[in-house]
């Protein structure tokens, strides 16, 4: 049935997972096994995707230098910018900490596991967007915090410490993926749809934490509906200025359809899986529920979009398909 009404059934259960952290959160003895839980989850989420990984097709992505650079661009200094625009724009309207989630969602990595899914549906080059995905989120380990103390250093809470935890908890699985992959990258070729159920299980989990506890923080006692509403109409705003902007920018800059596709999804996403757990560094456990609350909104609207977006692409003429090989121009 879902299928049918080409309702995403991974919307419904993250949509599910917030309701049940909204009722039932990790309170007392089983809050900090949650924390652990989640913990263990992310290491293992970013060992997967480490594992999965080839280093053949990170060389042949990053030869693709025009490409990755206007993906970084936009990650890292047009979202920015775009950020500070529209929370200064909203100015007084929002309360402190969802003020700072909305330049919080800025300041991330893209997404790995839906930017590589949808150029993959839209027919685009997925080994660039396999590698641009990557990229940018281990740049992030670094660029995030620094961008976090640089625009929000009233808020954020970076330190040495903020930096090696990060490192830790996502870095050093990463590379431990890559160095099992030889062995392990076979077995996980075979068992893509298990895999992806480790996935998209490892962020229910890490959304089910952070939005508990939200709410046995207060968070449904300190954010009205007006706040609600601002909040979805930046998000909203924010995502369509930059895939506008990447469409044109890779349209002018002369890209392939195949090379656009992943400008667009790779350069215009934002990633739960790293945002979640570095505020839960970076910030103050208090407030951690409504910084995030803007990303979790942003994150479910970026789906919605891309996957209209990626039949759209995919619905072009055949002759249009990209190649099977990543060029270098």
């Amino acid at each position: 049935m879902l299928a049918r009404l080409r309702i995403d059934p991974y919307l419904i259960a993250l949509a599910a997972t917030v309701a049940l952290a909204s009722v039932l959160p990790a309170t007392g003895a089983a809050a900090p096994v949650v924390s652990t839980a989640t913990d263990l989850a992310i290491a293992l989420l970013f060992f997967l995707y480490g594992a999965r990984l080839s280093p053949q097709a990170i060389l042949a992505g990053i030869t693709h230098w025009r490409l990755q650079s206007v993906i970084l661009v936009s990650t890292y200094l047009l979202f920015p910018l775009l950020g500070l625009a529209l929370a200064a724009l909203v100015g007084g309207r929002v309360s402190g900490p969802l003020a700072t989630g909305l330049v919080f969602v800025c300041l991330l990595p893209s997404t790995v596991q839906s930017s590589i899914a949808f150029t993959s549906i839209a027919r685009g080059n997925v080994p660039a967007a396999l590698c641009a995905a990557s990229v940018s989120n281990m740049l992030g380990v670094v660029l995030t915090p620094v961008l976090v103390a640089l625009v929000l250093h009233a808020d954020a809470g970076f330190s040495l410490k903020a930096f090696r935890d990060i490192a830790v908890q996502l870095l050093l699985p990463f590379v431990a993926g890559q160095l099992v992959r030889p062995w392990l990258g076979p077995l996980l070729a075979r068992h893509k749809k298990a895999i992806g159920y480790v996935d998209r299980g490892s962020i229910l989990l890490v959304v089910y934490e952070a939005f508990g506890a939200g709410v046995v923080a207060g968070i449904w006692s300190e954010i009205g509906g007006a706040d609600l509403a601002i909040v979805i109409a930046v998000d909203v705003v924010l995502l369509a200025v930059v895939l506008v902007a990447t469409t044109f920018a890779a349209r002018a800059l002369g890209f392939s359809k195949a090379d656009e596709i992943a400008i667009v999804f790779c350069g215009s996403k934002k990633s739960m899986a790293s945002g979640i757990p570095m505020a839960g560094i970076l910030f103050p456990a208090a407030t951690v529920g409504l910084v995030v609350l803007p990303l979790m909104l942003f994150h479910q609207i970026q789906l919605f979009a891309c996957a209209f977006l990626a039949q759209r692409y995919a619905a072009r003429p055949a002759e249009e398909a990209p190649a099977e090989v990543v060029s270098g121009g």
